[in-house]
């Protein structure tokens, strides 16, 4: 099923050889009608830089990245947007759950998803928070994964082609990790 599926931690220096994928990986999403914040006009280029532009904050850790390779082959990953403000440390946010068309149905999603949530509570934080389109693929595989929905916002965030659509907000507790996991939680991804 998906035991030829790799997920790694993106490293900021690893990020030059890594965004072709990741910005074939965006692209994709968008002409598929993923609303992950742009539109159909998004171009490789545009996707490209995108991506490059989250190099410092890869390198001091606001964003921890993943992605998932079947072979050679980028197809998926996520981010954890982690707080940086004083009294926000507790908490972060889930962004760009995003797998490629080709790849989805074998559980990449969640388990890029879970990989996420795992090295958050290992790193201390107890709050996560992510938003999705009402409706949509996401929401049901959040709802499935133990994400406790706050509301909806409607025509919160245009879809690729411009339609202003509904946004579903989640929040998740994490419990604390056991003392000492930490290094086999991050070692693992």
């Amino acid at each position: 099923m998906n035991d030829r599926i790799a997920l790694s931690r993106l490293a900021a220096d690893d990020l030059p050889a890594a965004v072709p994928g990741l910005a074939a990986l965006l692209v994709d999403a968008v002409d598929d009608g993923a609303s992950v914040g742009f539109t159909s006009a998004l171009t490789p280029e545009q996707a490209a830089a995108w991506w490059s532009d989250l190099a410092p904050a890869l390198s001091d850790e606001r964003i921890a990245a993943w992605t998932a390779h079947d072979g050679d082959r980028l197809v998926g990953t996520v981010q954890l947007r982690c707080e940086t403000s004083p009294n926000g440390r507790h908490r972060a946010e889930i962004a760009k759950l995003v797998v490629h068309r080709s790849a989805r149905g074998r559980g990449i999603a969640r388990r890029l998803l879970a990989t996420a949530e795992e090295f958050a509570r290992s790193t201390g934080r107890t709050l996560l928070m992510l938003d999705t389109q009402t409706g949509s693929t996401a929401e049901h595989l959040y709802r499935s994964a133990g994400w406790t929905p706050l509301g909806t916002v409607p025509d919160y965030a245009a879809d690729p082609s411009g339609v202003l659509r509904p946004t579903t907000f989640f929040h998740k507790t994490l419990h604390p990790a056991p003392q000492g996991s930490e290094r086999s939680a991050v070692s693992a991804t």
